[in-house]
């Protein structure tokens, strides 16, 4: 090797590593910000403002718990990467890279079953179907975490904090463990996490979609509908733009560390680089659904600004109590 290819593969290295700690800090700890702001709201609202618990209230409130799990990951991930290593040991790395995963595929297969949720009720809008039970879906709720996890524990032999030239490092888990057999998981964990609720997805938004559309025909008043319709494509672009780029990098990134591929080092970092960038951009459905999936309902709202109006009023002295409170000091 020329010391010109030397300085060329040092050059994509510094790449790779500028944009861990500026790009991936920064990104995090903008996530972390709003996230925290919008979930907390989404939990005050649910636990304190919500009274009658329906199936879509479950799985939503199993999202934005979701959504914490990550949260609660990203101090930790800030902090190392604008460092440039990992100070907090391998258990907590491993611990940290898992909850992160389980986070990812817990949210998508909420979303789905969200996504089944709102199909059942336009076709069955008095919920007298048995999907539309509450028991049905905490059941389904505990299920899905305890699949997520399941499916999830192989990840742990991958992944852990290693020792490198610039200090201990955790890993991602598509830079860790045996590319071989890491890349044959990582394809099986994309198609049963991600391809088949994906999939999913699709068939219950487009059946929306095409049921939304009748109505629409049937109906006089056809913008009534405009708003629904545009927040399902919506939804489904959403789904489809966040997770699809870092499934197909994480998968390529994996494959180009096999010595079958016979990658040079800074074609290797090149394609590492842009799975560093769909990394954070999968994690933006913790800061967009509070937003998307609560805030934008109106009933969400209206419940919301009560129980503040109803706080408040708690709390702020009325014009009568101001008044009687000057008279007495004035006694005085």
């Amino acid at each position: 090797m020329t010391s010109q290819d030397v300085n060329k593969t040092v050059d994509c290295q510094e790449m790779d590593n500028t944009l861990q700690k500026y790009y991936l800090s920064t990104m995090y700890t903008i996530e972390f910000i709003f996230g925290i702001i919008g979930n907390s709201i989404v939990v005050f609202g649910y636990l304190f403002c919500l009274k009658v618990w329906k199936s879509g209230n479950i799985y939503l409130f199993n999202l934005s718990l979701s959504d914490f799990v990550f949260l609660c990951t990203l101090p930790m991930l800030v902090t190392s990467y604008s460092k440039g290593k990992w100070t907090y040991g391998n258990m907590l790395c491993q611990s940290n890279r898992f909850m992160l995963h389980v986070n990812l595929y817990t949210s998508i297969l909420f979303l789905t079953f969200i996504s089944i949720d709102r199909y059942m009720l336009m076709q069955y809008p008095f919920r007298d179907h048995f999907l539309q039970k509450r028991k049905i879906a905490v059941v389904f709720s505990v299920a899905i975490w305890i699949l997520v996890i399941l499916e999830l524990v192989p990840i742990i032999t991958f992944i852990g904090s290693r020792n490198t030239a610039s200090g201990n490092q955790c890993t991602d888990y598509a830079s860790s463990g045996d590319p071989a057999k890491s890349l044959i998981y990582s394809i099986c964990l994309t198609l049963l996490g991600f391809v088949i609720p994906l999939c999913v997805m699709c068939f219950f938004y487009v059946k929306m979609v095409i049921f939304l559309k009748k109505r629409s025909e049937q109906l006089r008043a056809a913008q009534h509908l405009e708003k629904p319709l545009s927040l399902v494509i919506i939804a489904l672009v959403i789904f489809s733009l966040f997770f699809t780029p870092y499934h197909i990098m994480r998968n390529v990134r994996i494959a180009s560390r096999m010595e079958s591929w016979k990658l040079s080092r800074c074609t290797q970092n090149i394609i590492n680089t842009i799975y560093i960038i769909t990394r954070p951009i999968a994690f933006l459905n913790s800061v967009i659904n509070p937003v998307f999936y609560f805030l934008m309902g109106d009933h969400f709202r209206e419940m919301l600004m009560t129980k503040v109006r109803q706080l408040l009023k708690r709390f702020t002295p009325t014009a009568n109590e101001v008044s009687t409170k000057h008279s007495d000091t004035g006694t005085h």
